[in-house]
């Protein structure tokens, strides 16, 4: 009898201590989808739009390190 309430408490205590872990798990995926839900909601609003120009160049420049021609960028190279 004492094995037996003691492995209810046991398998009660390692249940309750996964369940706080899945909880924790289920609460960062759910920061991950809001996220990706706001991205999504962008690009759309970016489809949506008549003119993809000002979006492309906005990647181009910002994501990619495209530039103009005979622009002239500067880099601070004394941080290192």
């Amino acid at each position: 009898m004492v094995a037996f309430v003691t492995g209810c408490l046991v398998l009660s205590i390692t249940w309750t201590l996964d369940s706080k872990e899945k909880e924790k798990e289920l609460v960062a995926i759910q920061t991950k989808i809001d996220a990706y839900k706001i991205s999504n909601e962008e690009m759309q609003r970016n489809l949506d739009s008549d003119d993809l120009s000002d979006y492309m160049e906005r990647i181009a420049l910002e994501e990619r390190g495209y530039a103009y021609p005979n622009e002239r960028r500067f880099y601070d190279i004394s941080r290192d």
